[in-house]
C-alpha cells in the first residue's frame, strides 16, 4: 500500500484476533506501531515480533489512566487511529442488566469518541491530515438476537463515522469505518460448533472470514491508494449483509 512507511499507528484491541492481524499487516507495510490493550500474555510475543517499532500500552481503553497514556503518545504524533477494541456482554433485552449496556457502551462507543477527540485534535493542530478507521460491524445493519447493547454501538459507530467525516474532512483528516461479518477469532473458536456452522451457512461464500482480511481492508483504507475515500463503512463479510 502507498504511503504507510514510517506513519504513526496506534491501533487499540491489538494483542490478539483482528487487532493482532492488523498490527503486523501495518508493520509489514512499514509503519511504527503504537499498540493498546490490556494485559494479555501476548504481550512479551508482541515486543519481540515487531521489535523496535512498536510502542505498548498496557490497559482497559475506559479507563482515565489508560487514555492519559494514549494522550501522551499521540502528543508525540500520529497518522493513523484504528479503534478496533470492542467487547461483546450478550443477553436479551428483557435479561440484560444496566452493567452489561453499560461496559459495552463504555468499549464500543465512548472510547472510540474519546479517542477520536484526542487523534483529530492533535492531526488538525499538526495540520498534515490524517486518517481515522472505526471497527463496525454488519450487525449494525440487520441487527442479531441477544446483541442489543452490541448492535447498537456498532449502528453508533457507523453514523459517528459520517457525522465526522463531514466536520473534519476539510482538515483533510478521512474517517473510515470496517463493518467484519464472522470472522474466525478467538472468541468464536469458543463458540459450539453448531453455531460456528450455522453463521458459515448464512454467508453466500459459506466461509468465516479471517483476520488478515479485515486488516487488509484497515491498510486500504489507510493508505493513499484511498485518498478520497471518506465517511464511508466498508462492508468485509463474504456478502453475508445481502441476507
Amino acid at each position: 500500500m502507498r504511503g504507510l512507511t514510517n506513519k504513526r499507528v496506534f491501533i487499540t484491541g491489538a494483542a490478539s484476533g483482528i487487532g493482532r492481524a492488523t498490527a503486523e499487516r501495518f508493520y509489514a507495510e512499514g509503519s511504527n506501531l503504537v499498540l493498546i490493550d490490556m494485559p494479555t500474555l501476548e504481550q512479551a510475543e508482541l515486543a519481540s515480533l515487531f521489535k523496535d517499532r512498536m510502542t505498548y500500552i498496557q490497559g482497559d481503553v475506559t479507563s482515565a489512566e489508560t487514555q492519559a497514556k494514549i494522550q501522551a503518545e499521540v502528543d508525540k504524533g500520529i497518522d493513523v487511529l484504528v479503534n478496533n477494541a470492542g467487547i461483546t456482554r450478550d443477553s436479551t433485552l428483557l435479561k440484560m442488566t444496566d452493567d452489561q449496556w453499560d461496559q459495552v457502551i463504555a468499549v464500543n462507543l465512548t472510547a472510540i469518541f474519546k479517542l477520536t477527540r484526542m487523534a483529530a485534535t492533535k492531526m488538525k493542530a499538526e495540520g498534515k491530515g490524517g486518517v481515522i478507521l472505526n471497527a463496525a460491524s454488519v450487525v449494525a445493519h440487520y441487527g442479531n438476537f441477544g446483541q442489543v447493547n452490541y448492535s447498537a454501538t456498532k449502528a453508533g459507530v457507523v453514523a459517528m463515522t459520517k457525522t465526522l467525516s463531514k466536520e473534519l474532512g476539510k482538515d483533510q483528516i478521512r474517517i473510515n469505518a470496517v463493518a467484519p461479518g464472522f470472522i474466525k477469532t478467538p472468541m468464536v473458536a469458543k463458540m459450539p460448533e453448531k453455531v460456528v456452522a450455522m453463521m458459515e451457512e448464512k454467508c453466500p461464500m459459506k466461509r468465516m472470514g479471517a483476520p488478515e482480511e479485515i486488516a487488509a481492508a484497515y491498510a486500504f483504507l489507510a493508505s493513499d491508494d484511498a485518498k478520497y475515500i471518506n465517511g464511508t463503512t466498508l462492508n468485509v463479510d463474504g456478502g453475508t449483509i445481502l441476507g
